[in-house]
């Protein structure tokens, strides 16, 4: 038949980038595009490159001190210091058989039954042995994940970490959330979400690519802000009848059983130390008051200790 349209299964990829652009170009569709292997970069001449780790674990629930790792993927990357990446490495898996049967609720967000982890393991010496040239891990979400690898294995506490989640500006950007499947929708690709592996070369993608504003690497803004330590400030003993002008001032309450102040506290950056104990002085305590202040930097942060 005369000017039939093509089988898209059957044409070739250049043939269906040139339909893709031809959507995108009349300003009615947009196209996203499957991610796709990355495609390795040499880095320039001399110029220094370290080993990223990103990690993703699935789990039977979400509290680190009762529930168990059941998928854990880590994918390692080679980078620049100015963040850009050159290259992704073959990817560690693993699934693990829990002490208990697997939550239907876990099933249906990860797709994992206990028929899939039956008789399944991972061996922490295996993974610390992977773990152990990386200058840097990374998760999004790293306060859920580290939790759980720091108790799994010991390597993960004497790293660095960042979370590709909170330490990326993505308001800024032009993105309305943080969950990686819509910050890679923004970005323009899909994937198969909420498999350990698929998630890690998912978000390693979305650190590759420019931001859409500033068009710096995503990494880039990522090492900024991981590099940068931060000021924990306990409000300890502050009045009750203030804690909204506390919480509308960001401060979090921590009323856990975990070691550390049962208090208001708030992160703030070195330059904005001083101004915020002044705040605190004037506005909270009304009078001098010797406050709690932690530094915290990449090696302490998202962790239990702080």
């Amino acid at each position: 038949m005369s000017g039939s349209v093509p089988v898209l299964s059957e044409a070739d990829p250049a043939e269906l980038e040139r339909m893709a652009a031809a959507l995108e170009a009349s300003g009615r569709y947009r196209v996203l595009r499957k991610l796709e292997d990355w495609s390795p970069v040499a880095p320039p001449s001399g110029a220094p490159t370290r080993l990223g780790l990103f990690v993703d674990v699935e789990t039977t629930g979400l509290d680190p001190a009762r529930c168990e790792i059941l998928e854990l993927a880590m994918a390692p990357f080679t980078y620049g210091l100015d963040g850009t990446i050159y290259s992704v490495g073959a990817p560690f898996h693993g699934l693990r058989e829990p002490s208990a049967p697997i939550p239907p609720e876990v099933t249906a967000l990860t797709g994992l039954t206990d028929e899939m982890v039956a008789g399944r393991r991972i061996d922490p010496a295996e993974v610390a042995a992977f773990a152990a040239p990386a200058a840097l891990v990374v998760a999004h979400n790293a306060g859920f994940d580290r939790r759980f690898l720091e108790r799994f294995c010991e390597t993960f506490t004497t790293k660095p970490w960042a979370c590709s989640m909170s330490q990326v500006d993505w308001a800024a950007e032009g993105f309305e959330g943080t969950k990686l499947a819509y910050l890679a929708g923004g970005a323009g690709f899909f994937y198969e979400k909420h498999r350990a592996t698929h998630d890690c070369l998912a978000a390693i993608a979305l650190l590759g690519r420019p931001l859409p504003r500033s068009g710096a690497p995503a990494l880039a803004r990522l090492l900024e802000a991981a590099r940068a330590p931060v000021y924990r400030i306990w409000a300890e003993g502050a009045p009750f009848d203030l804690k909204d002008q506390l919480k509308a001032r960001g401060y979090r309450w921590n009323g856990e059983s975990n070691g550390l102040p049962r208090a208001w506290w708030r992160d703030v950056a070195e330059a904005e130390r001083a101004d915020e104990l002044a705040w605190l002085q004037a506005e909270i305590y009304r009078g001098e008051v010797d406050l709690l202040v932690r530094r915290i930097d990449a090696h302490d942060r998202f962790s239990d200790r702080c």
